[in-house]
């Protein structure tokens, strides 16, 4: 009797449970790579707004907005105007762009890591933090967050995110710290310019109507290229 050659019913099921293993490793190895990024954000976030307050608490001052920095701290090299609000030299007034300014200030003050040196917009990661996806923090006073329809965004500090970050991600954060909608609450939406890499967010893509206005875009295409402000 002629011998007859392939697999067997149970090599094939080994073979299926194997391929089964490897992609839930796979996919498991990227859901943990996901928490890691999030949770990298949320401690970053924190953590400047921990240095921010404290800061004032110190100097009595913003950071890069402070007056007198190049005399009360040491390696500084811009003083800001001391009128409470941190902005681009573009604003009136401003003698230095001030966002870019915070992370000389906090860094050289101890109230952040790292040593970040002035220099003129745009900011890189020569002169501000980035986060886990190459993206540049900026902390400004502005309006450039998302709001309801038929409401303008009020000028105020806050910390953007920077972009490139997927919206799933910024979902998962706005979960977490505050009500998980992206037009509402403390986190939003940001289409925040002037970065050094990448372009601007793209809120059609980042966010939509379904089920309610503000709701992250999170199932089908997924935008890699999303931000949000945390106000202050």
């Amino acid at each position: 009797m002629k011998k007859q050659n392939g697999f067997t019913l149970i090599e094939i099921a080994i073979v299926l449970v194997i391929i089964g293993l490897l992609l839930g490793g796979v996919l498991k190895g990227q859901e943990l790579i996901q928490s890691a990024r999030t949770r990298n954000l949320i401690s970053t976030d924190d953590g400047i707004k921990a240095a921010f307050f404290g800061f004032q608490d110190r100097f009595r001052a913003y950071p890069g907005d402070y007056l007198q920095a190049t005399t009360n701290i040491t390696g500084v090299t811009n003083n800001g105007n001391g009128n409470g609000q941190i902005t681009a030299n573009t604003v009136a007034g401003a003698p230095n762009d001030e966002y870019i300014s915070v992370w000389d200030h906090l860094s050289k003050a101890g109230f952040i890591n790292g040593n970040y040196t002035y220099s003129a917009a745009p900011p890189t990661t020569a002169n501000s933090p980035a986060n886990p996806y190459a993206g540049v923090l900026v902390l400004i006073y502005d309006n450039i967050y998302d709001s309801p329809v038929g409401t303008v965004s009020t000028p105020r500090h806050n910390l953007k995110t920077g972009n490139q970050i997927p919206a799933n991600i910024l979902a998962e954060i706005d979960r977490k710290i505050d009500d998980g909608n992206a037009i509402t609450g403390s986190f939003r939406f940001s289409a925040h310019t002037g970065f050094a890499v990448g372009t601007a967010p793209n809120p059609a893509t980042c966010y939509g109507a379904v089920p309610v206005a503000g709701t992250w875009t999170i199932i089908g295409t997924v935008d890699a290229n999303c931000g949000a402000a945390d106000l202050f």
